[in-house]
């Protein structure tokens, strides 16, 4: 028989994972109350939208091949998933970073505009050649690097979310303070770790040894450099910097493994 206590672990779980999805994605969750309960562990449950864009991301690639979609159908559109099921919303902190740190301006100056709702004219040229980038990148990504691909978007969730709950914080306030003031921060880094050792492990059974090296390598040395970046620029991170941090990773993961695939 279960008592009181189990169940209400079980709902603060169910409560995390409600609240990642919702967040972080435009995955259809039931209408919930944002408990604190629940925030404490709505972190360890980010990469499950990796999972979803993964998968979704090699069904795409199987009918492309099945249909015999031409390379830039096929290319536009692997492009534009992730960011119809995140919703945007890490693309919108990279718009703000790039802002941000093209503005040369000292670190309170930085924050500010990371604050900005406005997107300035460094933002639109970033993510003009950031979906130029990408579409080049996808279009040398043969059938074969599916579906070894789809670890790439749990990897750099898992390591976004422990940055989060890890890294110091820029600000008191915002989206990312939220998310890691009100987390059991060792079950949630304990959770992140697992993730992202089974993406290693995903990319070795899907694509052998040498491929799961090089691309934990590469998303490591993206994330020695976003943390000594952060902290030089802007003191610690905030939530822009880590979806900064995540379409980074992606962008350089989705390019090593074209490279090594080829």
């Amino acid at each position: 028989m279960k008592n009181r206590n189990d169940e209400a672990v079980t709902g603060c779980w169910l409560d995390g994972l409600v609240i990642a999805c919702s967040m972080y994605s435009r995955i259809p969750m039931p209408q919930i109350v944002w408990s604190a309960e629940g925030m404490k562990y709505a972190l360890a449950f980010f990469p499950i939208v990796g999972v979803v864009i993964g998968a979704l991301m090699s069904v795409l690639f199987w009918a492309a091949e099945t249909m015999q979609l031409g390379t830039l159908a096929r290319c536009c559109l692997g492009t534009a998933l992730p960011l119809l099921v995140s919703g945007g919303i890490h693309m919108d902190g990279f718009l703000d970073t790039v802002d941000a740190r093209s503005s040369f301006e000292g670190r309170e100056k930085k924050l500010e505009i990371l604050k900005d709702p406005h997107a300035g004219a460094f933002a639109i040229l970033g993510c003009g050649v950031y979906l130029l980038l990408y579409v080049a990148a996808v279009s040398q990504l043969p059938g074969r690097a599916f579906p070894a691909a789809a670890g790439i978007y749990v990897m750099t969730r898992a390591l976004s979310g422990w940055s989060v709950v890890t890294f110091p914080k820029a600000k008191k306030d915002g989206l990312a303070s939220t998310f890691s003031s009100g987390a059991e921060k060792q079950i949630v880094r304990a959770v992140l770790t697992v993730w992202g050792c089974g993406a290693v492990l995903f990319w070795y059974v899907t694509g052998g040894a040498v491929l799961a090296a090089v691309l934990t390598l590469a998303a490591l040395a993206v994330f020695g450099w976003y943390y000594r970046m952060s902290l030089r620029e802007f003191g610690g991170v905030t939530g822009d910097l880590a979806g900064y941090f995540l379409q980074i990773t992606e962008l350089v993961l989705v390019t090593v493994l074209a490279v090594c695939a080829r």
